[in-house]
């Protein structure tokens, strides 16, 4: 096995989040590597045009990824390939084993985010991007005076579902079941809603489009076996959000959902180890909050070391 490296920080997530943590650990003196299974930036890889960053008018996801990126390794961050398996303590130090190697440090940045879960039906994946969103507050603009879906009956969907009828021209609700789940007041904002329509007892069966964008929704009513079709210009997910954090749930620092737990200054119960981002236990996640919280983990890291060194 290699021999293992050792830094002051290791930041575990290279999304806006983590490499503002880095930027600001790195800012403060402080050795640090970031660590990722993939190509930094994080889901901004995924986003056509940011329109909601402070600062930019219209980016390119990848391209603030880049300037991000840029931004942390120019103020000394190092970046590593790799894919956590674990993080283990040992006294004040933590080891975190990756798939390529070892690292040690003082302190660790839990930056690891959360996924969409997805329907895995056709045209899904084709057309994401293209119409098919999981974040009416990332690209609602992009379907101002338009018919848009959402697909689910939670919080998180009826809450979506309402962010989006300020501005789209219709918005209609496709859910599995003959109720909504959500709370019961969000439940009544939504049917009090004029631009809100529900299509109940429905299996989403296909996203479809024309090559270039969505332009329907096809499903199946449960009750009659009936397949049917209702015409959309953007198609809204949300059927659920997964934390990644499985590999981190000896430490006992997430609740039963598998979302991490931390105090503002993104401070989890294990001392040394700090979380931020889509990660945690919250509800806006966008690059301007995992951002945010960034800045405060890196300073908060630094003040770690400054109470430890007092002792």
């Amino acid at each position: 096995m290699s021999e293992r490296k050792n830094y002051d920080v290791i930041v575990i997530g290279a999304g806006p989040g983590g490499l503002t943590a880095a930027l600001y650990a790195a800012r403060a003196n402080l050795k640090v590597v970031i660590l990722d299974r993939g190509i930094y930036g994080g889901q901004m890889n995924n986003t056509a045009g940011i329109d909601n960053y402070p600062g930019f008018v219209d980016i390119q996801g990848p391209e603030l990824g880049e300037k991000m990126y840029q931004t942390a390794m120019n103020a000394g961050a190092e970046f590593a390939y790799g894919d956590v398996q674990s993080i283990e303590q040992d006294g004040n130090k933590k080891i975190v084993k990756t798939d390529s190697g070892e690292y040690e440090a003082g302190a660790v940045v839990i930056a690891t985010g959360a996924v969409h879960k997805h329907l895995g039906v056709a045209g899904e994946e084709e057309y994401a991007g293209k119409g098919v969103s999981y974040c009416a507050v990332c690209d609602a603009a992009f379907f101002r005076d338009e018919d848009v879906a959402v697909i689910g009956g939670g919080d998180s969907a009826i809450q979506e579902g309402l962010y989006l009828a300020q501005s789209a021209k219709s918005v209609t609700v496709i859910h599995r079941r003959d109720q909504l789940r959500a709370k019961a007041e969000l439940q009544q904002k939504a049917f009090e809603n004029k631009k809100m329509k529900f299509i109940w007892n429905a299996q989403t069966e296909e996203i479809v489009g024309d090559g270039n964008k969505v332009t329907a929704v096809k499903y199946k009513d449960k009750e009659t076996g009936e397949e049917k079709e209702v015409k959309v210009a953007g198609v809204f997910i949300y059927v659920g959000i997964q934390p990644q954090t499985a590999v981190f749930k000896d430490l006992g620092i997430t609740d039963e959902q598998g979302w991490i737990l931390t105090d503002n200054n993104m401070r989890t119960k294990v001392k040394g180890i700090f979380a931020l981002g889509d990660v945690r236990a919250k509800e806006l996640r966008q690059i301007a909050t995992a951002v945010g919280e960034g800045s405060i983990a890196g300073q908060e890291v630094y003040n770690y070391y400054q109470g430890l060194n007092e002792k």
